[in-house]
Protein backbone atom coordinates (compact mmCIF):
# COMPACT_ATOMS: atom_id res chain seq x y z
CA UNK A 1 0.00 0.00 0.00
CA UNK A 2 0.94 3.29 -1.45
CA UNK A 3 1.67 5.77 1.30
CA UNK A 4 -1.27 7.82 0.03
CA UNK A 5 -3.16 5.27 0.30
CA UNK A 6 -2.22 4.57 3.85
CA UNK A 7 -2.88 7.77 4.80
CA UNK A 8 -6.48 7.92 3.18
CA UNK A 9 -7.04 4.76 5.07
CA UNK A 10 -6.19 5.80 8.55
CA UNK A 11 -8.08 9.54 8.07
CA UNK A 12 -11.02 7.81 6.71
CA UNK A 13 -11.05 5.57 9.34
CA UNK A 14 -10.45 8.15 12.31
CA UNK A 15 -13.35 9.95 10.27
CA UNK A 16 -15.40 6.96 10.52
CA UNK A 17 -15.05 6.57 14.50
CA UNK A 18 -15.19 10.44 15.15
CA UNK A 19 -18.73 10.03 13.42
CA UNK A 20 -19.71 6.86 15.76
CA UNK A 21 -18.80 8.45 18.70
CA UNK A 22 -21.41 11.73 17.59
CA UNK A 23 -23.98 9.33 16.52
CA UNK A 24 -24.06 7.45 19.62
CA UNK A 25 -23.61 10.93 21.69
CA UNK A 26 -26.54 12.29 19.29
CA UNK A 27 -28.93 9.52 18.42
CA UNK A 28 -30.37 7.32 21.30
CA UNK A 29 -33.73 5.96 21.80
CA UNK A 30 -35.28 3.01 23.09
CA UNK A 31 -37.47 0.81 20.88
CA UNK A 32 -39.07 -1.24 23.42
CA UNK A 33 -40.86 0.73 25.89
CA UNK A 34 -40.78 -2.49 28.02
CA UNK A 35 -37.27 -2.31 27.94
CA UNK A 36 -36.49 0.96 27.95
CA UNK A 37 -32.27 0.16 28.73
CA UNK A 38 -32.10 -1.32 25.17
CA UNK A 39 -31.78 1.99 23.11
CA UNK A 40 -31.37 2.03 19.20
CA UNK A 41 -28.14 3.94 18.19
CA UNK A 42 -26.76 4.49 14.39
CA UNK A 43 -22.97 4.56 16.02
CA UNK A 44 -22.90 0.75 14.23
CA UNK A 45 -23.42 2.26 10.47
CA UNK A 46 -19.50 4.06 10.33
CA UNK A 47 -18.01 0.53 11.52
CA UNK A 48 -19.79 -1.05 9.07
CA UNK A 49 -18.85 1.24 6.01
CA UNK A 50 -15.38 0.85 7.24
CA UNK A 51 -15.67 -3.22 6.91
CA UNK A 52 -17.07 -2.76 3.44
CA UNK A 53 -14.47 -0.13 2.47
CA UNK A 54 -11.11 -1.49 3.61
CA UNK A 55 -12.48 -5.32 4.45
CA UNK A 56 -12.59 -7.06 7.95
CA UNK A 57 -9.43 -7.11 10.07
CA UNK A 58 -10.35 -2.83 9.23
CA UNK A 59 -13.87 -3.01 11.07
CA UNK A 60 -12.87 -5.43 13.75
CA UNK A 61 -9.76 -2.73 14.73
CA UNK A 62 -12.35 0.18 14.79
CA UNK A 63 -15.28 -1.68 16.39
CA UNK A 64 -12.43 -1.94 19.54
CA UNK A 65 -11.52 1.54 19.26
CA UNK A 66 -14.85 2.80 19.16
CA UNK A 67 -15.89 0.28 21.79
CA UNK A 68 -13.15 1.62 24.21
CA UNK A 69 -14.09 5.39 23.38
CA UNK A 70 -17.98 4.59 23.78
CA UNK A 71 -17.46 2.55 26.81
CA UNK A 72 -15.28 5.40 28.44
CA UNK A 73 -17.17 8.35 27.45
CA UNK A 74 -20.21 8.71 25.97
CA UNK A 75 -21.95 5.70 27.02
CA UNK A 76 -19.68 5.51 30.61
CA UNK A 77 -22.64 4.09 32.14
CA UNK A 78 -22.22 0.45 31.16
CA UNK A 79 -18.54 0.13 31.67
CA UNK A 80 -15.94 -2.57 31.18
CA UNK A 81 -19.03 -5.01 30.17
CA UNK A 82 -20.56 -2.65 27.56
CA UNK A 83 -17.74 -2.12 26.11
CA UNK A 84 -17.33 -5.98 25.93
CA UNK A 85 -20.49 -6.50 24.82
CA UNK A 86 -20.15 -3.87 21.74
CA UNK A 87 -17.05 -5.51 20.99
CA UNK A 88 -18.34 -8.79 20.67
CA UNK A 89 -21.44 -8.24 18.95
CA UNK A 90 -19.87 -5.51 16.29
CA UNK A 91 -16.70 -7.69 15.63
CA UNK A 92 -18.71 -10.57 14.69
CA UNK A 93 -20.31 -8.50 12.49
CA UNK A 94 -17.47 -6.69 10.99
CA UNK A 95 -15.76 -10.00 10.55
CA UNK A 96 -18.23 -12.44 9.03
CA UNK A 97 -19.83 -9.12 6.66
CA UNK A 98 -16.57 -8.09 5.99
CA UNK A 99 -15.39 -11.46 4.75
CA UNK A 100 -18.32 -12.36 2.72
CA UNK A 101 -18.10 -9.49 1.28
CA UNK A 102 -14.68 -9.51 0.43
CA UNK A 103 -15.00 -12.52 -1.66
CA UNK A 104 -18.33 -11.10 -3.43
CA UNK A 105 -18.08 -7.76 -4.26
CA UNK A 106 -21.54 -6.77 -5.60
CA UNK A 107 -24.90 -5.90 -4.46
CA UNK A 108 -25.71 -9.55 -3.82
CA UNK A 109 -22.63 -9.77 -1.80
CA UNK A 110 -23.20 -6.96 0.06
CA UNK A 111 -27.04 -8.01 0.42
CA UNK A 112 -25.90 -11.61 1.94
CA UNK A 113 -22.73 -9.85 3.90
CA UNK A 114 -25.43 -7.63 5.87
CA UNK A 115 -27.51 -10.18 6.13
CA UNK A 116 -25.32 -12.72 8.00
CA UNK A 117 -23.77 -10.09 10.07
CA UNK A 118 -27.53 -9.02 11.27
CA UNK A 119 -27.78 -12.90 12.55
CA UNK A 120 -24.62 -13.33 13.49
CA UNK A 121 -24.62 -9.88 15.87
CA UNK A 122 -28.23 -10.66 17.25
CA UNK A 123 -27.14 -14.11 18.02
CA UNK A 124 -24.19 -13.24 19.83
CA UNK A 125 -26.16 -10.51 21.70
CA UNK A 126 -28.58 -13.07 22.96
CA UNK A 127 -25.52 -14.84 24.34
CA UNK A 128 -23.78 -11.42 25.66
CA UNK A 129 -27.30 -10.62 27.24
CA UNK A 130 -27.57 -14.11 28.84
CA UNK A 131 -23.75 -13.70 30.38
CA UNK A 132 -23.25 -10.42 30.92
CA UNK A 133 -26.85 -8.65 31.57
CA UNK A 134 -27.52 -10.57 34.98
CA UNK A 135 -23.69 -9.32 36.34
CA UNK A 136 -24.61 -5.67 35.11
CA UNK A 137 -27.96 -5.34 36.50
CA UNK A 138 -28.27 -8.17 39.56
CA UNK A 139 -31.19 -9.92 37.93
CA UNK A 140 -31.16 -13.73 37.89
CA UNK A 141 -30.86 -15.57 34.20
CA UNK A 142 -33.95 -16.22 34.62
CA UNK A 143 -35.39 -12.80 33.87
CA UNK A 144 -32.79 -12.29 31.59
CA UNK A 145 -34.10 -15.93 29.59
CA UNK A 146 -37.78 -14.42 29.49
CA UNK A 147 -36.71 -11.62 28.17
CA UNK A 148 -35.15 -12.99 24.89
CA UNK A 149 -38.14 -13.59 22.66
CA UNK A 150 -40.41 -10.89 23.32
CA UNK A 151 -37.97 -7.92 23.63
CA UNK A 152 -34.08 -8.83 23.07
CA UNK A 153 -34.08 -11.07 19.89
CA UNK A 154 -36.71 -8.67 18.63
CA UNK A 155 -34.50 -5.52 19.76
CA UNK A 156 -31.27 -6.89 18.31
CA UNK A 157 -33.02 -7.69 14.97
CA UNK A 158 -34.20 -4.84 14.37
CA UNK A 159 -31.05 -2.47 15.22
CA UNK A 160 -29.02 -4.39 13.50
CA UNK A 161 -31.41 -4.35 10.62
CA UNK A 162 -31.73 -0.46 10.77
CA UNK A 163 -28.17 -0.20 10.55
CA UNK A 164 -27.59 -2.63 7.72
CA UNK A 165 -29.93 -1.69 5.63
CA UNK A 166 -28.79 2.66 5.99
CA UNK A 167 -25.27 1.19 5.38
CA UNK A 168 -26.49 -0.60 1.92
CA UNK A 169 -27.68 2.58 0.76
CA UNK A 170 -25.18 4.87 1.70
CA UNK A 171 -21.87 2.56 1.60
CA UNK A 172 -21.05 3.18 -2.31
CA UNK A 173 -21.32 7.23 -2.05
CA UNK A 174 -19.49 7.25 0.44
CA UNK A 175 -16.78 4.69 -1.12
CA UNK A 176 -16.65 6.61 -4.11
CA UNK A 177 -15.95 9.84 -1.96
CA UNK A 178 -12.99 8.53 -0.66
CA UNK A 179 -11.97 7.27 -4.09
CA UNK A 180 -12.02 3.55 -3.39
CA UNK A 181 -14.34 2.88 -6.73
CA UNK A 182 -11.39 0.96 -7.99
CA UNK A 183 -10.67 -1.30 -6.17
CA UNK A 184 -14.37 -2.60 -6.58
CA UNK A 185 -17.64 -2.77 -4.32
CA UNK A 186 -20.92 -3.53 -5.61
CA UNK A 187 -22.37 -1.57 -9.09
CA UNK A 188 -24.15 1.30 -8.69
Amino acid sequence: MKASQATRKLTTMALLAALSIVLVALIHFPLFPSAAFLEYDPADIPIFICTFLFGPMSGLGLTLVVSIIQGTTVSALSGPIGIVMHFLATGSFSLLAGNIYKRNHTRQGALIALVCGVLVMTTVMVGCNLVFTPIFMGTPVDVVIDMLVPVIIPFNLLKATINAVITYFVYKPLGRLVHLEEKGGFAA
